[in-house]
Order: C-alpha cells, then structure tokens, then sequence
C-alpha cells in the first residue's frame, strides 16, 4: 500500500518528497482509469481492470454470489467490512457504494 502511514495503516511504500521523480521524455504517460460503474461479482475484475490501466474501481455488489449480478450497491454492513478486507492486497484504489 502506498501513502502516508501516519492516517493509513499497513503503508509498506511511502510517497513523499524524497520520493524519486522519473523523466517522461519519448514517453506516453497517462493517468489511470477510474471505473465508476463495477458490478463487484468476481476477484478476477481487478486483475484485468489492472491491465487495462484502471487505478480505481468504484461500486457495489457482494462478490461471487446468486442474485448480485444486476446491482451496484453493496447491501449492509456486515457485507461492507467483508468487500474491504477482500480487496486488501490488491493495489488498486476501491470505492464501495451501500
């Protein structure tokens, strides 16, 4: 995880001005993808969503389950705490809508 672990815990990777900034020249450099609209129904969405150069994935559902492929929403807080902790060690930005 990236960030500043004085307010994030678990930050193994830390951004801050000693950080080393590398030349962009004869480079395309783009800014990853936010993805708004998930559908979180499989672990292996964030796999691909990685390869295609999508940083954030933003949504709802309850993961693998019966009944969640139509819905964007994440019902409850017990299923709130069990979507966060299934995308602990993916490095990737997570957005869950309840």
């Amino acid at each position: 995880n990236a960030g500043n672990p004085n307010i994030a815990d678990d930050v193994d990777m830390i951004i801050s001005s000693n950080t080393e900034i590398i030349a962009g020249e004869n480079t395309i450099c783009t800014p990853g993808t936010i993805d708004s609209h998930i559908h979180f129904i499989s672990p292996q969405q964030a796999t691909h969503a990685i390869c295609n150069g999508t940083t954030t994935m933003i949504g709802g559902g309850t993961g693998p389950a019966d009944g969640t492929n139509a819905t964007t929403c994440t019902p409850g807080k017990w299923n709130i705490h069990r979507m966060i902790e299934s995308v602990d060690n993916f490095p990737m930005n997570f957005g869950f809508l309840a």
